[in-house]
């Protein structure tokens, strides 16, 4: 195995060692093949530190954090080699009852995706109860008082109020302050947090960041954070570990890596941001899209159960343009309507208002009177595993909507190849599956998808925020390319504003269905206006704006 560069001589003095991963290796077993997919690792961890595994997806991050709870399926996984040691004991040698009392209580962990992680038939109460009960025997009153003062720990509003919650009753970060209470009901000695941040929106993952950070502070934990995202690592990690295809090639203090990186796979991937400029648009655009006073509402309706949900306005009076060549940026947190406007664009979803397309009306069209329109207005989605069929081949997803509009089989064909060529895939890859590609892959297809009925607008929603840190940038490029090549018009709707700024000429800010602000890119980045538009920017900014 190849040697570690020279940061790794790096060693944190005058804290207590608690975890050693030594060596360790993990293979799966799948139809008489093994493949090795973590390969000699090693790191420790000490207590107060924060240290930071990092490497995009497929380098084995999660798989090495799994396996120190010992939580794969060991019906499929082994260790063929390895150290795995807590307070000096080796972690492989637990058995049951000794691994059940370790998780949970002296090492915790949150992973990526709460909704997911949740039960959603229990309230919050019963979820945090459950482990204190199991662990330390509290119940009743006593158990109540400790779970209200972890909610309120992690910075619940009216703790004792939403005991009685269910998961899908709570926010996306509320939800991920309730899995952080759970790891921390019995104060472990070690943290591992698996991409907690990842779902989040710019001001609740700065919330949960900076939690993290207080609490650990607090108790003295030591936390693994393990993370695709170099801004946060720089910004909050004591050190770091690098993996690249189930190997460590560099760790050491992070500033010493993040200035003086000696492996390539790290200079990759601090080279791999979103910087770059708009395209340049024709002096001449004309107006392509144009909205106003844009309304949607979903109306009082009644759930499974008879209980009444109360209407809401989604979007309120929203107005926009957008001209050929251009990009509009739409950003907010979640909950602020961007998706809403545009499916209402698209018209999946009723809307009031009007809507001009190539300076048309097209708001009052029925489907069928839409649909030859469909070909001008095209849209990719979050998540292209989600929005790709599993039954069909690429070719078969991406040619559907040519036969939908009519065009020749031969035809159909010779647009599916210049279509892969343009997102940079081998046409030969059109009869494969969704699932033998990566989440990069994956986009490439969802974008060529859109881009084969030669489209005018496409309207992007969160086409990155999926994706690591090097496949986002390379995704950026491409639509850059796209869009100068084709002249292509962009509604990109994301809260990632660092890809936003890298792309948009313009940007809509919505809070709460309004528009708040709205102008020139540059112009709002370096002066907003609101003081909901600073919040997202100084959020997002906040860890560049760190000290080295």
């Amino acid at each position: 195995m190849p040697s570690i560069p020279a940061n790794s001589n790096s060693e944190p003095t005058g804290h207590q060692l608690l975890l050693d991963v030594h060596e360790l290796s993990v293979c799966f077993r799948s139809d008489d093949r093994t493949n090795t997919v973590v390969d000699g690792v090693s790191f420790d961890l000490r207590s107060g530190e924060f240290v930071a595994l990092v490497g995009e997806s497929g380098s084995g991050k999660s798989v090495t954090a799994l396996s120190i709870l010992q939580l794969l399926d060991y019906r499929h996984a082994s260790h063929p080699a390895g150290e795995i040691r807590y307070r000096g004991d080796d972690i492989r040698k637990f058995d049951e009852k000794a691994l059940r009392n370790l998780r949970g209580d002296r090492i915790a962990m949150i992973f990526q995706e709460p909704m997911t992680s949740l039960n959603p038939l229990h309230t919050v109460e019963k979820q945090i109860g459950e482990t204190l009960l199991l662990h330390k025997g509290l119940k009743g009153t006593a158990a109540k008082e400790r779970i209200i003062e972890l909610l309120e720990l992690v910075g619940i509003p009216d703790a004792p109020g939403r005991l009685s919650s269910y998961p899908h009753q709570l926010s996306g970060g509320q939800k991920q302050r309730v899995m952080i209470a759970m790891a921390l009901a019995n104060e472990p000695d070690v943290l591992i947090a698996d991409e907690p941040t990842t779902a989040l929106d710019v001001t609740v993952q700065k919330q949960v960041l900076e939690l993290l950070r207080s609490l650990q502070k607090r108790l003295g934990m030591a936390l693994l954070f393990i993370t695709h995202d170099l801004s946060i690592v720089r910004s909050y990690a004591d050190r770091v570990v690098v993996m690249q295809q189930g190997r460590v090639v560099e760790k050491g203090d992070t500033q010493t890596v993040f200035d003086d990186p000696q492996h390539p796979y790290t200079r990759k991937l601090l080279a791999a941001d979103n910087r770059g400029e708009p395209v340049v648009i024709s002096a001449g655009a004309q107006e392509l899209l144009k909205a106003k006073d844009l309304v949607v509402e979903f109306n009082q309706r009644k759930s499974l159960f008879g209980r009444v949900k109360p209407g809401f306005t989604a979007v309120n009076n929203v107005s926009l343009n957008l001209r050929q060549g251009e990009t509009l940026g739409v950003v907010g947190e979640s909950g602020s309507g961007k998706t809403t406007l545009g499916l209402a664009l698209l018209k999946l979803v009723p809307s009031k208002g009007a809507i001009w397309l190539n300076g048309k009306r097209i708001d009052g069209l029925d489907q069928n009177a839409f649909r030859p329109y469909r070909e001008t207005l095209q849209v990719v989605f979050q998540d292209p595993y989600g929005s790709l069929s599993p039954r069909m081949s690429v070719a078969e997803i991406i040619g559907e909507g040519l036969g939908i509009h009519g065009v020749s089989k031969p035809e159909q064909e010779n647009r599916i190849i210049q279509a892969l060529e343009d997102v940079g895939l081998d046409p030969l890859v059109r009869h494969r599956y969704p699932h033998e590609f990566s989440g990069g892959q994956r986009q490439r297809v969802a974008i060529a998808r859109a881009l084969v009925l030669q489209p005018e607008l496409i309207i992007l929603d969160e086409p990155t925020s999926a994706l690591d840190r090097t496949v986002q940038a390379q995704v950026v490029g491409l639509l850059r390319e796209l869009q100068r090549k084709y002249r292509l018009s962009y509604l990109f709707i994301s809260h990632d504003l660092a890809v936003v700024r890298a792309l948009s000429h313009r940007v809509l800010v919505l809070k709460d269905g309004r528009v708040v602000e709205q102008g020139e890119t540059e112009a709002l980045f370096s002066a907003p206006a609101h003081p909901y538009t600073r919040e997202l920017l100084d959020a997002a900014l906040f860890y560049q704006a760190q000290p080295d």
